[in-house]
């Protein structure tokens, strides 16, 4: 259920790994082979036995894909994972720099007289294919739908996942299932369509009102769904899952084995409504020209929390926020060089593990010391476990997946007395920070439009970071929820009720890491004292109650604002989180949350 702490993932068989995937290339005439992160259901996080990316590259990153042909094989990773990935793939693999390299242009580069790559058409989204065929027209580089050649190699490939699934009380989802599907249903009538297909794990747990343990950290199950007209769904998934659940599924559910899929799909006659970005390339071809990409229909009403949904987010918050508090505490009264990144992971789960609300951790913590700090996505292992001290930064990313929300949540500690450098990075993170927390913006803008605002701190010094500002977050659900995103690449809506975080960061790669965050949710914002509001504005609820390291804030960069808003933040966090905490922790608080 809690973290284990494996020897590092090296890349030791990396380079007879891909020996045995080309003499599969050789046998099927291929040039190359896409071996893709994402499972047939595209979501970000991955059973073991789809961990196909980690078990033939050694690379452990939740994004990234390797394109591996007869001569060379790369690594495409994000800036989150380019530390990451120097440390993990072995010498026969190529990190490339994504997206600043695109695919089409490799294969390009490295395929000038043409080829043909082979791909496995249940792991790629249609959206994905189309768009890599249609930039690699005239090249002479065909993508060949195949049998997936890493499957072939993987003697000893874990079994498929075969959790079982329980039922979400409507208390926490806020509305049943029964309305959900009804609701949804409503708006395919209204766009003439007949069915929709649901392929994330996580949009199914929203519809049905149910939840699953087939993903680490994630409550999902794996399935496919078939969300019809007249509000009746066909759910495609293990039926011994299931056991127990038929009267709270009801009559209007309909359980089939997965292998049926396909055929439900190819019975169908009118138009079919499916998202191009997580559709797998196969069931997108079994369709053909009944495809209508309207998107999924669970994404945006999964995004748009209800009053229950938000309030059950919020109370869990505060529990987490004083197992957070405890362990702070109790990290201030450990001498530098005492512990370890993994002794500080194992006292946050063990602080956590006494609220009786608690299924899981929401992902593996990030307790990442000195020069692990900066590795974006840092996950401590025997190999890698620091001594935490005097003078380093610690980056500590975690949270919770509660019966009722869950929570994600970073603070950077100063191990003993921290430098001027880090105090003024870490001073600007919290103004990038600050300034998002108290936004307010006209309806209708997106992430896209607003992210830049909690890096121009840190813009104003010329640094920066390589990972959004914020992602979605679910409700006891994904821990990374989309559509919604605080990111340049989010042309989404904001809207109310929508769960975001909110984490600018600094990373000095080799030296330190920096990152605050808060999950915050949209709401429409009060009128102003004494205005007329032109545009009807939003604005943010926060709902993580943690104090901030004070003794990294250099109190003279802050505005009168800024100051303001810390101090009523603080006294937020004293008053809310002070009576849920033990004596030495409410002392260790009061100190932690004075006024600045």
């Amino acid at each position: 259920m809690f973290q284990s702490f494996d020897v590092t993932a090296r890349p030791d068989q990396g380079p007879p790994r891909l020996q045995a995937l080309r003499a599969e290339l050789d046998r099927e005439a291929l040039d190359g082979f896409l071996v893709p992160r994402a499972d047939a259901h595209q979501g970000e996080y991955v059973a073991p036995r789809d961990d196909r990316l980690a078990w033939l590259t050694g690379f452990t990153g939740s994004a990234g894909f390797c394109a591996a042909l007869s001569h060379v094989a790369g690594v495409f990773i994000d800036g989150r994972y380019r530390t990451q990935v120097k440390q993990q793939v072995a010498d026969v693999y190529t990190p490339v720099p994504w997206p600043e390299v695109q695919l089409h242009d490799w294969l390009k580069d490295q395929l000038p007289d043409g080829g043909r790559v082979g791909f496995d058409p249940w792991l790629h989204a249609t959206g994905q294919i189309a768009d890599l065929r249609r930039k690699l027209d005239g090249s002479g580089i065909m993508l060949v739908d195949c049998e997936n050649l890493v499957d072939r190699i993987w003697e000893d490939q874990p079994a498929p996942p075969a959790e079982r699934v329980i039922a979400h009380p409507e208390a926490y989802a806020g509305e049943s299932a029964a309305d959900k599907c009804g609701r949804l249903a409503k708006g395919l009538r209204e766009a003439g369509q007949e069915a929709a297909l649901i392929t994330l794990p996580d949009s199914i747990m929203w519809l049905l009102n149910i939840r699953g343990s087939d993903i680490p950290r994630n409550p999902v199950a794996h399935g496919f769904a078939i969300l019809h007209s007249d509000a009746r769904v066909d759910l495609f998934m293990d039926p011994s899952k299931l056991e127990g659940l038929a009267d709270h599924l009801g009559a209007g559910v309909t359980v089939h084995p997965p292998a049926g899929f396909l055929n439900a799909v190819g019975a169908l006659n009118g138009a079919v409504a499916v998202d191009r970005d997580s559709l797998p390339q196969i069931v997108a071809e079994t369709l053909g020209d009944r495809l209508q990409p309207t998107g999924d229909p669970c994404a945006l009403p999964k995004a748009c929390k209800n009053a229950a949904e938000i309030e059950g987010s919020a109370a869990a918050h505060l529990r987490d926020g004083a197992a957070v508090v405890e362990l702070l505490a109790w990290l201030d009264d450990q001498a530098p060089g005492s512990i370890t990144e993994i002794d500080v992971v194992k006292q946050l789960e063990t602080l956590r593990r006494r609220d009786d609300r608690l299924r899981d951790i929401s992902f593996d913590t990030i307790s990442g010391t000195g020069a692990n700090g900066a590795v974006i996505h840092y996950r401590v292992t025997v190999e890698t476990d620091t001594v935490l001290q005097d003078g380093d930064l610690l980056v500590l990313d975690s949270g919770g997946q509660y019966l009722d929300g869950t929570t994600d949540i970073t603070r950077t500690i100063a191990i003993g007395a921290p430098g001027a450098e880090e105090r003024a990075a870490f001073t600007r993170v919290l103004q990038g920070m600050i300034a998002i927390s108290r936004l307010r913006w006209p309806q209708g803008l997106a992430g896209r439009d607003i992210e830049a605002i909690g890096r121009m701190p840190l813009w104003l010094a010329g640094q920066d970071f390589n990972h959004g500002l914020g992602h979605g977050v679910g409700a006891y659900l994904s821990v990374h929820e989309g559509p919604q995103r605080l990111s340049r690449a989010s042309a989404v809506p904001l809207q109310p009720g929508m769960i975001l975080s909110n984490e600018p960061g600094y990373y000095r790669e080799g030296a330190f890491g920096i990152r605050i965050e808060n999950l915050i949710v949209a709401q429409k914002a009060p009128a102003l004292p004494g205005g007329d509001a032109e545009r009807d504005m939003l604005d943010w609820r926060t709902l993580t109650f943690v104090p901030i390291d004070r003794r990294l804030i250099d109190a003279d960069m802050l505005s009168r604002e800024e100051r303001d808003w810390l101090n009523a933040y603080h006294a937020q966090v004293a008053q809310k989180i002070r009576p849920m905490i033990s004596p030495a922790a409410q002392a260790w608080l009061d100190v932690a949350t004075a006024a600045i």
